[in-house]
């Protein structure tokens, strides 16, 4: 899993898999969810990300990471 954020468009998108997508529906307004060929989330974006989640603090709990990278 891998999150992307973009400053200038002010959009985070989660990367669940490095699966292409093959749909996007929307699931509520500003948050879309990309399905890929057998119905599986790949991703979600969120538009205005700063004023919908809390960009300042990331925190995991309990996850069983082989690795992680910050850049």
């Amino acid at each position: 899993m891998k999150l992307h954020y973009y400053p200038d468009t002010d959009s985070l998108y989660i990367e669940l898999s490095a699966r292409p997508g093959s749909e996007t529906r929307e699931v509520s307004e500003g948050v879309n969810a990309d399905i890929d060929a057998h119905g599986k989330p790949v991703g979600f974006d969120i538009d205005r990300a700063s004023r919908v989640v809390d960009l300042s603090s990331l925190e995991a709990q309990a996850l069983p990471l082989r690795s992680y990278r910050v850049s």
